[in-house]
């Protein structure tokens, strides 16, 4: 192979092949630039300008809202880690994406990232911003959609952690050591509120904090508002708390000895040939824990399966009016919540939580809750029905990860992007679909 300083390199296997490197011409994120014109329509740097503050000289070097979307857009694109800024500060997405000032200079250093994450937005009002700003964000959205009925999930996870992270403590239900956050979601996959937790309370700590606040927000909007969660959140509180507030809700019950009595008739199997498919069968009825103040209504869903010996049961306590089956069926959307949480977790790294304080940890889950919800709004507000049901990871991998080359002439700009899934119909396609978004109030 033949070498010098700034000549392509020949190789030996085919005389006729050249290999050269564009360094900062060249890209393989190419489709965050339609995300980017998504958060430009959206009005997403007004939203930093409002909800965060700059607490540097006036003359700084790199813009804050810069400093900001390299942060969300990195995890975006899938890079967990600060360190990558060392690499991504020239990528020419990663210029691009932020204002014209940087493009010819480059984004953002390790250092400075790392600095801007765990110190600049660590201060206590950029902390409690950046919430305001994830809110604000899905409020434009919702502007677009104005429909009368707001549905709530509610969830918790584990994010693994290792070494001595503050707070970072053993759980025995995920055995391993971790944190332990809540997320909220709307029903069009929307992440409104987060809260990181140390990783040894209980499933349902903290829930008033993160619930009922946008209970609130939502009523006031005058929306009908309806509730989900999985059996952690079987609590006489959290009944109490929503039939106060009108909120209807359907919320898993753990199985007992009392609500299997009052099933009893459905427990043995059927008598004659067994089915060949799950034979299920529903009853509803009233039903008061010794910690409940009043009697609630009890949905049970009994199957019985194929080659079981005993039938799988499952309780929800409702104020729902639906009739059973539908009631059942309501719930079982409850696993949508769980495939988002998945997806943040591997899409946009809302697991990699790596710092040794918990206040920058809580920032560094907040920023890939941000990454979420402009990917999310990016597939809901601007995807053809065709590809609408991607996964953040598939969006990622297929849309985020277009190679391209940037050619700079003298009035232009020009990002050459490959032809792949982000075919030029397509990014056209969306392209439009961005343009006919009504521009934000104000």
């Amino acid at each position: 192979m033949g070498e010098s300083q700034n000549q392509p390199f020949q190789l030996s296997f085919n005389a006729s092949l050249r290999v050269d490197f564009q360094g900062s011409r060249v890209t393989s994120d190419g489709g965050l630039i339609l995300i980017r014109e998504l958060d430009e329509r959206l009005g997403f740097g007004e939203l930093i300008e409002q909800y965060l503050t700059d607490s540097r000289a006036k003359n700084a070097r790199l813009p804050f809202a810069d400093l900001l979307r390299q942060s969300v857009y990195s995890r975006l694109a899938g890079y967990e880690d600060v360190n990558d800024a060392e690499r991504l500060s020239h990528d020419a997405t990663f210029r691009l994406v932020g204002s014209e000032k940087i493009w010819d200079r480059g984004a953002a250093l390790t250092s400075r990232l790392q600095t801007f994450e765990t110190e600049m937005l660590a201060e206590e009002e950029n902390f409690a911003g950046l919430a305001r700003l994830n809110r604000a964000l899905i409020g434009r959205a919702e502007a677009m959609d104005s429909g009368d009925r707001a549905v709530l999930d509610l969830g918790s996870t584990e994010i693994p952690v290792c070494g001595e992270q503050e707070q970072s403590a053993y759980n025995g239900h995920f055995e391993s050591t971790c944190y332990h956050p809540l997320l909220l979601f709307n029903r069009e996959g929307d992440c409104l509120a987060a809260k990181l937790r140390p990783g040894n309370v209980h499933s349902a700590e903290g829930w008033e904090d993160v619930l009922l606040p946008e209970i609130e927000r939502q009523q006031q909007m005058g929306k009908e508002v309806v509730f989900r969660a999985d059996a952690a959140f079987a609590k006489p509180e959290v009944y109490e708390a929503l039939e106060a507030r009108g909120v209807k809700y359907a919320i898993r019950i753990p199985a007992n000895d009392s609500l299997e009595r009052d099933i009893a008739e459905l427990l043995p199997r059927p008598l004659g040939r067994p089915s060949q498919k799950p034979l299920v069968e529903y009853k509803g009825f009233l039903y008061q824990a010794a910690s409940w103040k009043t009697a609630r209504r009890v949905v049970a869903k009994v199957e019985h399966h194929p080659g079981e010996l005993f039938p799988r049961v499952g309780f929800i306590a409702t104020n729902l009016t639906l009739p059973s089956p539908a009631v059942v069926r309501f719930y079982n959307k409850l696993g949508t919540a769980e495939q988002w949480i998945k997806e943040g977790k591997q899409a946009v790294k809302m697991t990699r939580l790596s710092c040794h304080r918990f206040r920058s940890n809580e920032v560094r889950l907040w920023l890939s809750v941000i990454a979420y919800n402009l990917g999310n709004l990016w597939r809901r507000l601007a995807f053809p029905r065709r590809i609408g049901n991607w996964s953040l990871t598939s969006l990622q991998q297929r849309l985020v990860k277009t190679g391209g080359r940037l050619v700079r002439h003298a009035r232009y700009y020009w990002l050459l992007l490959a032809e792949g899934h982000l075919s030029r119909r397509l990014f056209g396609s969306m392209l439009r679909m961005i343009a006919a978004l009504p521009l934000p109030d104000g």
